[in-house]
């Protein structure tokens, strides 16, 4: 018997165990589809803070999950800086929103590009 993907997702009471609720398809690699209703409703701060001291490996997922859903400014490896708001960290990217200097984007970014971030 061959069985292709549509009938694994239109049969769904035939494998055993736990069911999970019927959502909205995710995108690939385990982050959460984005939702716009979690988009910052304001611009962010109109100042660029200072810099603090870079650090020589990836920034910790743990330190910058203390971040989310604030305004955040990054510094990335390849020198670009920009206002962030992050609304999801995974062990190794974070996704959210980026300020392009009129509105926010939807944004990720691995972990390991970015040398320092502050948030407010």
């Amino acid at each position: 018997m061959d069985i292709n993907y549509m009938d694994f997702y239109s049969y769904p009471a035939r494998f055993p165990g736990p069911q999970l609720p019927a959502g909205p398809p995710r995108p690939p690699g385990g982050l959460p589809a984005p939702n716009p209703q979690q988009a910052p409703t304001s611009p962010p701060p109109t100042f660029i803070p200072a810099q603090q001291t870079a650090t020589p490996f990836a920034v910790d997922p743990g330190a910058i999950s203390l971040c989310l859903f604030r305004n955040t400014f990054i510094w990335l490896r390849n020198g670009s800086s920009f206002w962030y708001f992050p609304i999801f960290v995974g062990p190794r990217s974070v996704a959210g929103f980026r300020w392009n200097g009129r509105f926010w984007t939807i944004f990720g970014v691995d972990t390991r590009q970015i040398v320092s971030f502050t948030c407010f």
